[in-house]
Parts: structure tokens; sequence; C-alpha cells
């Protein structure tokens, strides 16, 4: 009986084949060229040199940031300076009557100076400072403002990078209605490559426990593609482009 079940199976196996070849086949004379019996050449690997020297001047960076992170339903604001960013978020939390603000730990924020600016319009703060004794993330989503320093953006991709770490939770960018994220143009690249390649040269010990790129607010489609904005993260992101 094995012998018999054996025979029918290469029997099987070499009829599959036979259609798979005829298969090809059809396919390559559609195309109208010889089939490809061997795996080809790739003599190169990553991105082609002209890819990796491509840079825009940092005007270019931004306005092809601004365009491309709008195009994905993002909001962007060109601002001078730390103050000006500052007065930009407290004139939002104004306008959309924000009650609590959840921020990261980072010294560039603590610089902005919004506690007590926010403080003074009526607005809770709150500083994610990785104590576990706090349940950051009910918090996060409990907020209305989340605001985050930008590791990185990428103009190419309109792309914000955010790393997490203990100070700066990823909850903060992901749950809070918006996200306002302060981007000093310095940290605008042109690829998306340029920012991995920082990564690379760190070394596996010195990657953070999360890297997330953010392109405009959270969306998502079903089926037959009916677009909501806001179910899995922030419905309104801002990125600030300060200097």
């Amino acid at each position: 009986m094995d012998n018999e079940y054996n025979e029918w199976l290469k029997t099987k196996e070499a009829e599959a084949r036979q259609k798979q070849e005829q298969f090809m086949n059809r396919i390559a004379g559609k195309l109208k060229r010889p089939r490809q019996q061997e795996a080809p050449v790739h003599p190169f690997q990553g991105a082609p040199t002209y890819w990796r020297e491509l840079e825009w001047s940092l005007e270019e960076r931004a306005a092809r940031f601004e365009e491309n992170f709008t195009a994905a339903g993002g909001h962007v604001a060109r601002l001078p300076d730390l103050k000006a960013a500052k007065a930009f978020i407290t004139a939002k939390a104004q306008e959309l009557s924000a009650r609590y603000v959840l921020r990261q730990d980072d010294p560039l924020l603590t610089e902005l100076g919004l506690d007590e600016a926010l403080a003074a319009e009526g607005a809770r703060v709150s500083v994610w400072n990785g104590h576990r004794s706090e349940a950051w993330i009910a918090r996060a989503a409990e907020a209305d403002f989340g605001i985050v320093a930008a590791d990185y953006a990428v103009a190419y991709t309109g792309s914000l990078v955010v790393q997490s770490a203990a100070e700066k939770g990823r909850s903060v960018s992901l749950l809070p209605t918006a996200l306002f994220a302060i981007v000093p143009v310095e940290r605008l690249k042109t690829r998306l490559g340029e920012v991995l390649e920082t990564f690379d040269a760190a070394g596996r010990e010195a990657l953070p426990a999360g890297i997330h790129f953010i392109s405009g607010p959270s969306r998502s489609a079903d089926i037959e593609n009916d677009l909501t904005i806001g179910v899995h993260g922030p419905g309104i992101v801002f990125a600030l482009l300060v200097g």
C-alpha cells in the first residue's frame, strides 16, 4: 500500500510541475519574451548611489515635508523659535478647549515652558516620567493633547520619527486626541535612509524600546475602503518646524 501511495504522490507532483511550467510559459508568451530560467544576478545591495547622494536644501526639505505631511492629513506650522511654538500650542489649547495635556519629559519641551502657560489657561499638565506608580497609559488615553519632541522628520515621506524611552512613553504620541510634535529644523532630513543609518551606526544595544514613524493622523479603512480618522491614534496631528 505504501508503494502505491508513494507512486501516486510522484504522479501528482509531476502533474503539478507540468501545469506550473505551462502556466509560466503562457505568461512569458503573453509578455512576448523568453522565460527567465535562472535567478538574475544582483551585483548591488541597498539603495543605489544616486539615491544615497540625494540631499535637498533646508528650504526644500521644509517645503517638501509640509507638502507630504499635509497630503496625509496632518498640519504643519513653520515657526521662528520656541517662543512662537509655545504661543502656537497655547492658542490651540484655547481654540480646542484642551483641559488635560500630557508631554514627554524631554529637555527641549522643558525649555519650551509650556506647563505654566497652559496652566494659566486652565489646562492640567502632566509630564511622563516613567514612574511605574503612575497609570501613564490611562493618563495618555484621557489627554486632549500629547506633546512630543521629534527625534527626526523626513521630508521625502512626510514622516515624524519619535523614539520611546522611560521618560518618553510611546503612548504620548499614540493615545491623546491631538498630537503636537516639535521639530527643530536641524532634525529635518531628506531621506528615510539617513535616519535608519543612524540607528545602524549606533548598534543593536543602543536601539530604543520603540521607533515610531508618524505620517499624519491615525487612519483606518474597512474592506469597503470607508476611511475613518482617529480610530487607532490621534485624529489631529501638528508638526511644528522650529527655527
